[in-house]
């Protein structure tokens, strides 16, 4: 895949372009199986625990915390592509993690910043590009605002090329909501459901690659596939792939009781975001289309999984 999007052959580990990945977490793997044989991959890390697992996956591992501006000196020589996959630390109005790491950025690098779908807030079920504007309505989208601002002011100080991805749940095999479904945790009744979107994590690290090479400079692009389900259609799916039971429904004055603030705060964001421009631009043909192609995939590779695996874990917030 990545011949298409370079165009030639790199021969020799020196010779080969630098890239730095900042969160190399469970996108940025995919993400670096994909680059690896492109690129120098170096990716950041703040737990010496994982040297082994990202050398032995192609990547030098560099130790550096962002919320330790001291430690990320090093990274301003280390690549001229940088993609940041790191959320914003759990506290406060703004980003300070992505403050920390602007201030290091090297003039004219080429930058791909894996942002939410949540900085859009409710929509009230409306579709729409990338054109529509910002209104995070709780504070974890509110520092995904802050970053993406950061960002555009060192691309217009330091000449950058900056591709912002907007991202919404991301789900894969070993990202499906089974332990909700297992416990019985409700969803909210059809007449007061939520439009949700979507995108497996395979289809986003490409997504990630193309955009390194083929977005235009400062371009924003929604990352995510043609499903139109709304929330409980959603779990419902899940559940009959695997056999599971459907969840409860609850109308939104019992459910708000029902769960935590946290999952109530995804339940009251309703929003259908168009994917025109990512596939026109990055020039995508994704794997999995609709959420039904990506289960289906998940139970042909897990053929007896049933059992809980892990929470589904939306970056859209």
């Amino acid at each position: 895949m990545m011949k298409d999007i370079v165009g030639k052959t790199i021969t020799g580990k020196f010779n080969k372009p630098r890239l730095l990945i900042v969160g190399c977490g469970d996108v940025g793997m995919r993400l670096l199986s994909l680059v690896r044989d492109r690129f120098r991959v170096f990716a950041v890390t703040s737990q010496p625990a994982r040297h082994a697992e990202l050398r032995a996956a192609g990547a030098i591992p560099v130790a550096a915390d962002l919320d330790h501006p001291a430690s990320l000196a090093r990274l301003a020589c280390l690549a001229p592509a940088i993609v940041h996959l790191a959320p914003p630390q759990s506290d406060g109005a703004g980003d300070r993690r992505t403050r920390n790491l602007t201030a290091i950025l090297p003039d004219g690098a080429t930058l791909v910043y894996v942002s939410t779908t949540g900085v859009y807030g409710n929509c009230n079920g409306a579709c729409f590009d990338e054109t529509h504007p910002v209104n995070p309505q709780n504070p974890r989208a509110r520092r995904r605002v802050d970053a993406e601002r950061l960002l555009r002011g060192w691309a217009r100080r330091a000449h950058g090329r900056l591709a912002i991805l907007r991202v919404p749940g991301i789900y894969a095999a070993d990202r499906l909501p089974l332990e909700r479904l297992v416990k019985g945790t409700p969803a909210l009744l059809p007449a007061e459901d939520v439009y949700t979107n979507h995108i497996h994590a395979d289809d986003l690290a490409r997504l990630i690659a193309l955009a390194l090479f083929r977005a235009a400079p400062g371009r924003v692009y929604h990352a995510v596939d043609d499903s139109d389900l709304l929330m409980g259609d959603y779990f419902d799916a899940v559940a009959d792939t695997f056999e599971l039971p459907r969840p409860p429904r609850l109308a939104r004055a019992a459910l708000k009781d029902a769960v935590s603030p946290m999952l109530y705060s995804f339940m009251s964001e309703s929003r259908r975001l168009d994917n025109a421009r990512m596939k026109a631009e990055l020039g995508i043909r994704l794997r999995y289309p609709q959420v039904r192609d990506g289960l289906a995939a998940a139970r042909s590779a897990h053929p007896t999984m049933s059992a809980p695996r892990s929470l589904s874990t939306p970056l859209r917030a």
